[in-house]
């Protein structure tokens, strides 16, 4: 069967949605959104939030204590204020008294009842526990002890206590993982409640054919609204496909099937883009081209612990080696030709360009520089590359051609790799491992605050315990990455954490290639969409014009 779902029998199903829901206006157009998940959708139950798909859908369908907003500060949401102790330990939480969960069977005659505190205890405990095996659970497993941790003062009041300060957490209860959930029918559905979601969010479930199409309508009794006190969403539904290949699912764009595209395939970039990053003259007027920061570093990693044996006779586990690699790579020139100008070389720290706190002027990291990189090579006893082993670069098919120009010049330096590649769940799960000495990698922010991006870098988050690809150790890091924990003032706390991304630059376990751009594709008759360097897909504002 094709993935588009036949005409009428989509047709059909929203006639049968929009029948079930209570119209203001009978002659009013209905106004769906059309979007394609090409990677596909492997839960809507915020516990196992872990993709960008997932966390799209969960964005409609629930709501947590907190959001951000397009300029990635956090604001109220379901808690409409909330205080932090003077010891930055017991964060206390007000509830709004008007959130209510979507309509279900499970609730007393099938209406949604109002959200209070205990729901996030729920919620909240949900991630904590081994049982259910949230890959959320470090969200707060080690930041709390326990349960207790979480305690409803009343309805309307939420109190956890952190076992010591952690300054970004607010921050962190952005996240999709935090949304709250009804435990009447969680505890219903148990592990199918991943296909039968209900939240507080402006969209609710209504279907899911997996691999095909799914359906969310809009939540008529969504508590939130616009400026003018126009209730919100202003769309009626949203409806996605699982087209997995991307150049498909561009001419479906084309065809003004879909109304949003996000990103574009090396296959087809020259047809779109000229290498300035602008539209080509083919495609000129035809939609709405949105580019900005995206908090996302595409990095080579190199293992760096020399207590691990494939690092005692590697290359990389000399300093002067990586700063050699580093300075080898023009990076301006891969940036224009390999993806078009969408992307920032990264010549500053591992923290992204649009990250609040990135700084250019305040972390040092590397340009293009090979008369440097062979002066380095020969202090590490290699002149010219001469008797230096060969160096086994892994990455994965989607990356190829960009690995392909970092081996040529690297080669141009006397840097001598072999291109070793392997499919992308295989390789993060040898990089988690720490079973690969030099691979490529990208790191896209779990919430907008440096600490997610420099925790790579701490010792206690070495493999097993956490991403420490690298096995990257030094005590003056750790020292200041403990140290944040306590900063209140963000202008202090990123002061902290332009030393931290200065020690790991100067100690080059990585190297940043670049920092990402968000490219998203909209209809001309599209408003209202979010422009945030998360790029995280927020409906609730988007409107559809519809010519009658």
């Amino acid at each position: 069967m094709n993935k588009l779902i036949g005409g009428l029998g989509f047709l059909l199903l929203l006639c049968m949605a929009f029948t079930a829901c209570k119209q203001d206006d009978s002659n009013r157009h209905q106004t769906v959104f059309n979007i394609n998940l090409d990677e596909g959708l492997t839960s809507l139950d915020p516990a196992f939030c872990r993709n960008h798909n997932t966390i799209w859908m969960d964005n409609q369908i629930y709501n947590g204590l907190v959001q951000i907003n397009d300029s990635l500060k956090t604001s109220p949401c379901i808690a409409k204020s909330w205080e932090i102790s003077a010891d930055g330990k017991i964060y206390t939480f007000h509830l709004r008294n008007d959130v209510s969960f979507q309509d279900h069977a499970r609730f007393k005659n099938g209406l949604g009842r109002k959200v209070v505190a205990n729901d996030f205890i729920y919620s909240f405990s949900r991630l904590i526990d081994p049982k259910v095996a949230s890959s959320g659970s470090w969200i707060f497993s080690d930041k709390v002890v326990g349960k207790q941790a979480f305690e409803a003062v009343n309805d309307s009041t939420l109190r956890i206590t952190l076992k010591q300060p952690f300054a970004p957490f607010i921050s962190m209860l952005t996240a999709q993982y935090c949304s709250v959930v009804p435990h009447e029918v969680v505890d219903f559905y148990g592990k199918d409640f991943r296909s039968h979601p209900v939240g507080t969010g402006p969209f609710k479930f209504k279907y899911w054919k997996e691999g095909e199409v799914m359906v969310l309508l809009k939540n008529e009794k969504y508590w939130e609204k616009d400026s003018t006190g126009h209730p919100l969403p202003y769309l009626d539904a949203m409806r996605a496909t699982f087209i997995d290949d991307k150049q498909t699912s561009f001419m479906e764009f084309i065809k003004k099937n879909l109304d949003f595209f996000n990103d574009i395939d090396g296959s087809y970039r020259d047809d779109i883009l000229t290498k300035s990053g602008h539209i080509t003259q083919k495609y000129k007027g035809k939609f709405v081209l949105q580019t900005g920061p995206y908090l996302n570093t595409m990095y080579l990693g190199m293992l760096v612990d020399t207590s691990l044996a494939i690092v005692k006779n590697s290359p990389l586990r000399m300093v002067k080696i990586r700063q050699a690699i580093n300075y080898a790579i023009d990076k301006q020139k891969l940036i224009k030709y390999l993806r078009n100008s969408l992307g920032t070389p990264g010549n500053e720290g591992f923290v992204p360009a649009g990250m609040p706190g990135f700084s250019e002027s305040d972390v040092k990291g590397y340009s293009y520089n090979p008369a440097k990189s062979r002066q380095l090579l020969a202090q590490a006893g290699y002149p010219d590359g001469r008797n230096m082993p060969v160096i086994t670069l892994t990455t994965t098919v989607a990356y190829h051609n960009l690995i392909e120009y970092v081996q040529s010049e690297l080669e141009r330096a006397g840097i001598k790799t072999k291109i070793e590649v392997t499919q992308g769940a295989s390789l993060r799960e040898m990089v988690a491992k720490n079973g690969i000495n030099f691979f490529y990698g990208s790191w896209i922010a779990d919430y907008p605050d440096g600490e997610n991006y420099l925790s790579l870098f701490y010792s206690k988050n070495k493999i097993p315990f956490g991403p420490n690809y690298t096995g990257f150790s030094n005590a003056e890091f750790d020292k200041l990455f403990e140290q944040a924990y306590h900063v209140k003032s963000d202008e202090e706390r990123y002061a902290l954490y332009h030393k931290m991304d200065n020690i790991v630059m100067s100690n080059a376990p990585v190297v940043v290639l670049y920092y990402d751009k968000r490219v998203n594709l909209y209809q001309n008759n599209i408003s209202g969409y979010s422009l945030n360097a998360q790029n995280l897909l927020t409906l609730k504002r988007v409107r559809k014009s519809v010519s009658r």
